[in-house]
């Protein structure tokens, strides 16, 4: 039995750029099985399968598959998603912005396809969490150690390094420079002698204020002890980590924030996350998390069965 796919590169408006994610638009008869064979043969950070929902609110139920295992949601996947759909015709873009439901194993999730011209141009989906922020962490000794920087290079200025959890805990340190974030080398054994381990986080992510690039306000990269040194991976899982994040410091007032995101170099595959935050001064945090997308390739492909 064959397969149809499409390779799509997200958060990105140029080919070979971005977050590639390979999405099976008619897996309506796959296995779990064969779904985590596909996506460890296309060997892509994400795999998308699609499928009728289930939920009477959704357009579609996806299941994504890394080619390790199953997880719950990925943003970039969403991205690909939306983009697909309305690239087949599977849903109709009658209006300059078309609300729907996609149906996910982490729940409902709310997505709109805006178009242009009759074709999809932007993908925003809105998620929103009960964040767990804790103080405790490493000294900025340990950290700088741990990711193989000078102590100088972490930024204290406007914010301070948190622990925070929205389903993933995330160790999220501020560095001054860009080139700081990208120099920074992770030291596994840096970490085991640290206080680290004790946070349960597995992932850090760095960020800074002073970007490369002028279309953004910050610069994001994940480092951790199961990330390889020369890896770059997507940040879309991270960024309601990142919002309950900036919204726990008290000089970030109410309101709604509106910025860009990068991730990664030209070397890299550079994307760009566009993101809005609602700040209410209350435990819950919400953000919308939009992106372009390119489809790059479309194929068949056996399943062997």
């Amino acid at each position: 039995m064959e397969q149809i796919f499409h390779i799509v590169d997200t958060f990105t408006n140029t080919a070979f750029n971005g977050a590639q994610i390979a999405v099976f638009p008619e897996a309506d008869d796959l296995s779990d099985v064969q779904m985590q064979q596909l996506a460890k043969e296309m060997n892509l950070s994400q795999s998308v399968f699609i499928l009728p929902a289930t939920e009477k609110e959704a357009v579609r139920k996806i299941r994504i598959f890394t080619p390790q295992a199953e997880i719950d949601f990925a943003g970039q996947a969403v991205v690909a998603t939306g983009f697909v759909l309305a690239s087949r015709g599977d849903i109709e873009l009658n209006e300059e912005h078309t609300a729907i439901v996609l149906e996910l194993k982490s729940g409902l999730l709310k997505t709109n396809v805006s178009q242009k011209e009759g074709k999809p141009s932007l993908v925003q989906f809105s998620t929103e969490a009960l964040p767990i922020v804790d103080r405790f962490t490493p000294t900025e000794g340990e950290l700088s150690d741990i990711l193989s920087l000078d102590v100088r290079t972490i930024d204290n200025q406007l914010f301070r390094t948190r622990l925070v959890s929205c389903g993933t805990p995330f160790l999220i340190v501020p560095i001054k420079y860009y080139d700081a974030v990208r120099r920074a080398k992770f030291d596994y054994s840096a970490w085991s002698q640290s206080a680290a381990p004790q946070t349960a986080a597995q992932e850090i992510l760095l960020f800074s204020r002073n970007p490369d690039q002028q279309d953004v306000e910050f610069h994001l990269r994940i480092v951790g002890p199961r990330i390889g040194v020369k890896e770059d991976p997507p940040v879309g899982g991270s960024l309601l980590a990142f919002a309950a994040y900036l919204c726990s410091h008290e000089h970030i007032l109410k309101g709604t924030y509106t910025f860009a995101i990068d991730r990664g170099t030209e070397e890299t595959r550079r994307s760009v996350l566009n993101l809005e935050m609602d700040n209410k001064g209350q435990n819950k945090v919400t953000i919308r998390v939009g992106g372009e997308a390119v489809m790059v390739a479309e194929g068949k492909i056996n399943t062997g069965s």
